[in-house]
């Protein structure tokens, strides 16, 4: 089991800026993607960015230029630096690690 610990979220204006954090824990694999998906309210979860153990990323196009994805091998952490943020992208965003594992979703609403 991995277990997935979510932090970052909150209440911003439109053109503002947050970054996330994900934290895994328990039986991790040295080889992993994690990443992010988000769910904004009568939507369906939806794609936002990726990242290999090995630094590969890749980005839904609705995201791209103004979030960045990194992480921390040694920490087994996943961040999501969040710029340029605008009223659509209010979602709750989950973590998720190799496909499997997802995080309990933090919110993060922008305001206009």
């Amino acid at each position: 089991q991995v277990q997935l610990v979510e932090s970052g979220g909150g209440l911003v204006q439109a053109g503002g800026s947050l970054r996330l954090s994900c934290a895994a824990s328990g039986n991790t694999f040295r080889s992993n993607t994690m990443g992010w998906y988000r769910q904004a309210p009568g939507n369906q979860r939806e794609f936002v960015a990726i990242i290999s153990s090995g630094g590969s990323t890749n980005y839904a196009d609705s995201v791209k230029g103004r979030f960045t994805i990194s992480r921390d091998n040694a920490k087994n952490t996943v961040y999501l630096q969040m710029n340029s943020l605008k009223p659509e992208d209010t979602a709750v965003y989950y973590c998720y690690y190799n496909g499997v594992y997802w995080g309990q979703g933090t919110q993060v609403t922008v305001s206009s």
